[in-house]
């Protein structure tokens, strides 16, 4: 008994733990887009699919000593993949589709690994259940949902802040292999337990009846609805903070705990899914969840929003996963009940990260889940008194209309709305509150990525975030030297361009080749820029990773100002890059302005690291005539103490607070909750 717990918590334990070890490996490579997050767990849950569908198989068509051979060979042979470190050579070129090259080198990286730990759990468990007829295997499942949850909450709490990357992957590796050691000995075990006559036929299906087809569908659509929850949750909190595994462990965690609660949770007798109380909580829960999407000032509130959105994940997941508990079959079939609860959730996963993209403009998904939850409710409550049915048809009908709100607020007036593996692109034309001038803005997910006069006598003026006053309007006032060579990190708009003269070089660095065809088709920056001008598509690290020596004058650091954060912009290797190409007396700036995360600190960390001066401009607009521009924090990085002192530099300069206390942010450390506003 002991050795089959250990050896499912054992699997479980290490089947979530490497997905944050993973996903944090190949963030940098992708922009650090949270859709690096949800596409890994598109993959876990196809592996788990398979994993479950040959443990399924298995134990169906096999004799139990061909199963010990086979699994034993199998696992043997993962070995091979030991240590799982993410190789260089699947960087990304710019060119190809982003989710496919992170499924393959997935596939490549930990394939097998993974395969063979998602199927020993319900192959092991199947084992139990026929040595050990009396005793019902269920409390395995949950067990193995609390070792996955203990998994999740060890990576960001303890192992991320303390272990490097690469031996995260060798601490990995190692217990992995005690894992095979383990599993091997549970399937020995299991098969010397069984009488002589049952090792070499394969296994009967007793005489409980198979599941119905209306039984496996209602598997099948309670646990698709619960990963479809999970991953339109994590695409929401995470583009409006960032991609970083605590906000990814975190809605995990509670979906995991769901699993837990509702297949072994045990209070006073009974389970801890009461069906009347959830199916209350449940539609308590959705009138927030789908209010808060038709309001833009609500969604970006994120001390409301976040523990809203986790709260209602939580007890939806309870009402989905309670449902589905409720209709698990007897121990015969459990191996064909965890193989379409893994359907179930690929399918859920699939829909967001994968299909979600191509076929719509906006992040629908999540408003549509909700109205699925609400039907699902009125559906299970169709034969309850008339109150709680007349209850649960308002909530749907809520529910809807605030899904066809926010579409409708989303695409009203819309000229341009498109969406890709980076997120949502919207622009509109509007018009100043104060000046009544036309405008055209550019919105990436519900953050001001640049917004242009359309007025030809203006449109060549600035706005936003880099008006003439703000610290990157003043460093190039600051620059007495002609024929600049200057480098952006974030194209946006185009708005920097507006800075360009005859003679001067501008090598701009995106990732999102959709921003680059709306800056040139939507907006006339680059098109009258008068310097001469190169857009590199990729990740700008890698690019400068390849690039010859640049000599830059300016580098601009321009893409923290909203949506998910790429940290690995912000670390000391990245620094280190961006030197190499920076001419001696250049400037590093960094366009810090961000609604939810103080940035100054850590940019000045990584400043004095590298010995150079650091300056926190803050442009207060409050007092000019229109809404074309905005407060905005630059910090200014260099070794140009004269140009730094410059008074159109020194004229908004603002101290810098110190932290004596706070560590230095590495491509193997970086902390956004002591940076939280």
């Amino acid at each position: 008994m002991l050795l089959y717990a250990s050896t499912i918590a054992a699997s479980s334990f290490l089947l979530f733990l490497i997905q944050p070890i993973l996903a944090k490996q190949i963030l940098p490579w992708f922009g650090g887009s949270a859709a690096v997050w949800t596409t890994c767990l598109v993959f876990f849950q196809f592996v788990l699919l398979f994993g479950y569908t040959y443990a399924h198989w298995t134990t169906r068509r096999l004799p139990a000593r061909v199963q010990v051979i086979v699994h034993a060979l199998l696992l043997l042979l993962s070995l091979a993949f030991l240590p799982v470190l993410a190789s260089s050579a699947w960087k990304p070129l710019g060119s190809e589709d982003p989710a496919l090259r992170i499924l393959v080198l997935l596939a490549v990286t930990v394939g097998l690994p993974y395969f063979l730990l998602s199927a020993s759990g319900p192959l092991i468990q199947a084992w139990f259940a026929r040595s050990f007829t009396d005793r019902t295997p269920y409390r395995l499942f949950a067990l193995s949902n609390l070792a996955s949850l203990l998994g999740l909450l060890i990576y960001p709490f303890t192992m991320e802040p303390r272990v490097s990357l690469r031996w995260q992957s060798y601490s990995w590796s190692m217990l992995y292999a005690l894992f095979v050691l383990l599993c091997i000995g549970s399937a020995w075990q299991g098969w010397r337990a069984l009488p002589e006559q049952l090792r070499r036929t394969a296994p009967s299906l007793g005489d409980e009846p198979a599941p119905t087809a209306p039984q496996r569908g209602a598997w099948l659509l309670f646990a698709a609805l619960g990963s479809f929850l999970l991953l339109a949750v994590t695409n929401h909190v995470c583009l409006n903070i960032a991609s970083i595994p605590f906000l990814w462990v975190l809605p995990l965690s509670l979906y995991l705990l769901s699993f837990i609660l509702c297949f072994d949770g045990r209070v006073g007798g009974k389970t801890w899914y009461r069906r009347g109380l959830f199916f209350l909580l449940t539609g308590a829960m959705l009138i927030p969840m789908a209010g808060f999407l038709q309001s833009s000032k609500l969604t970006l509130d994120l001390k409301l929003t976040i523990p809203v959105y986790l709260a209602g994940l939580f007890v939806c997941c309870m009402f989905c996963h309670g449902e589905l508990a409720a209709r698990k079959p007897a121990p015969r079939h459990l191996t064909s009940f965890y193989l379409m609860v893994s359907l179930g959730g690929a399918l859920g996963a699939l829909l967001v990260a994968a299909l979600a993209p191509h076929l719509l403009s906006g992040y629908y998904e999540l408003g549509f889940g909700l109205l699925l939850v609400s039907l699902l409710l009125l559906f299970q409550l169709r034969s309850a008194a008339i109150p709680y049915l007349l209850a649960a048809v308002i909530v749907a009908g809520f529910v809807g209309l605030s899904w066809r709100m926010q579409i409708d607020r989303y695409t009203s007036e819309t000229r341009v709305k498109v969406r890709n593996f980076y997120g949502s692109l919207r622009t509109w034309d509007t018009t100043t509150s104060d000046t009544h001038e036309r405008m055209r803005k550019l919105v990436h997910g519900a953050i001001l990525h640049g917004e242009q006069f359309l007025d030809p006598q203006k449109r060549a003026v600035p706005t936003s975030y880099y008006s003439a006053t703000s610290g990157i309007g003043r460093t190039f006032k600051a620059f007495d030297k002609r024929e600049l060579r200057v480098g952006l990190i974030g194209l946006g708009a185009g708005t920097l361009a507006a800075y360009g003269r005859a003679g001067d070089y501008y090598r701009i660095y995106e990732i999102n080749p959709l921003v680059v065809d709306i800056a040139q088709r939507e907006f006339t920056f680059l098109k009258d820029c008068r310097a001469h001008w190169d857009i590199l598509l990729g990740d700008a690290r890698l690019n400068l990773e390849k690039d010859a020596v640049q000599d830059f004058d300016v580098l601009v650091v321009d893409a923290f100002s909203g949506d998910a954060i790429p940290i690995h912009l912000l670390t000391r290797e990245a620094v280190t890059i961006y030197l190499r190409h920076l001419r001696k007396g250049g400037v590093l700036a960094f366009h810090v302005t961000n609604r939810y995360l103080d940035l100054v600190p850590v940019v000045a960390l990584l400043a004095q690291a590298q010995g150079l001066r650091a300056v926190h401009l803050f442009d207060d607009v409050k007092g000019s005539n229109t809404d074309a521009y905005s407060d905005t924090d630059w910090v200014l990085v260099s070794d140009n103490a004269e140009l730094l002192a410059r008074p159109e530099i020194a004229q908004i300069a603002v101290p810098i607070p110190q932290h004596e206390d706070w560590r230095l942010w590495t491509d193997d450390f970086s902390n956004l909750f002591q940076i939280l506003k």
